[in-house]
């Protein structure tokens, strides 16, 4: 792990597009993905050390599994990795010009979903509900850019990100059904500090959001009172989550697409994943019941 200022990179990389990192609660480590190099990583802080499995197609997020291996939303779907190696489909909704982008799993083990098109053309996305013996229905039709999910502490609130709104919108959440209601802006992104991208929930129930464009995270409380800025050293931070021993280490994927080789040149850990230790508490991350 080397030093970066007020960072620290976990991970030196140049993935295309670092997406969904995770926390392995279990094995004590980071999940993460390189979405359009088809990669699933699985970092291990204790031996500093990133292990490489390719994905079949552009992978958008995997989450650990309750039965062993992942579950990843896919390219065409929402697909089961086995620690055996076997690969099987969960859910198959192979769309033309789509492909699967951010997920969560709620407190409960269901995984959500979200899709978007290539083109990303406006309302050509969904976020969908999975149930652990895939059961799929969608819960956000008409999604652009699907990205962020997460949940208060309670379970009593989903915050959810469809990018080109530039909003985090937060729902009503029954945990034991699994609906959502009465979705409202939480809080809205300047146009001009980026797009929010991915997103994560402190232990005090604070909403944390990457800021694709925006060279910074920041934290918002649950009134939606802006709390925190921290700047990061590239323009794309992708999406965020708490990790470590603790859950005080807050880790930031990142991306080097749709960046010019003079923006690359200035930004050197485009693509890499960093971290800021001890920004804060993070919650337990849920595994996914299938």
């Amino acid at each position: 792990m080397n030093s970066a200022g007020g960072f620290e990179v976990a991970v030196p990389a140049q993935a295309a597009l670092g997406e969904g990192p995770t926390w392995d609660m279990a094995s004590s480590t980071l999940l993460w993905v390189d979405v359009l190099g088809s990669t699933v990583h699985r970092y291990d802080p204790a031996r500093d050390r990133d292990d490489v499995l390719a994905a079949p197609q552009h992978v958008g997020a995997v989450k650990p599994r309750a039965r062993g291996g992942l579950v990843a939303n896919l390219r065409d779907g929402i697909g089961l990795l086995d620690p055996d190696g076997r690969r099987t489909w969960l859910v198959y909704w192979a769309r033309d010009g789509v492909r699967g982008n951010d997920a969560a799993v709620d407190p409960v083990g269901r995984l959500w979903a979200g899709t978007m098109r290539y083109d990303e053309a406006p309302g050509g996305g969904w976020l969908a509900r999975v149930e652990p013996d895939g059961a799929a229905k969608v819960m956000v039709p008409d999604a652009t850019v699907s990205n962020g999910v997460a949940w208060s502490p309670d379970a009593n609130r989903m915050y959810y990100v469809d990018s080109p709104t530039r909003r985090v919108d937060v729902f009503d959440y029954d945990v034991m059904t699994g609906q959502i209601a009465n979705r409202r802006p939480l809080c809205e992104i300047d146009d001009t500090r980026g797009v929010p991208d991915g997103i994560c929930v402190d232990a005090e129930g604070a909403v944390w959001v990457a800021l694709w464009d925006g060279a910074a995270v920041r934290r918002y409380t649950p009134d939606g009172r802006l709390d925190r800025e921290v700047a990061v050293p590239v323009a794309r931070p992708t999406a965020c989550c708490f990790g470590g021993t603790e859950l005080t280490d807050l880790y930031v994927t990142t991306a080097r697409t749709g960046l010019s080789q003079s923006e690359l040149d200035e930004q050197p850990l485009a693509g890499s994943v960093l971290v800021l230790p001890d920004l804060g508490e993070g919650q337990p991350g849920a595994v996914f019941n299938g």
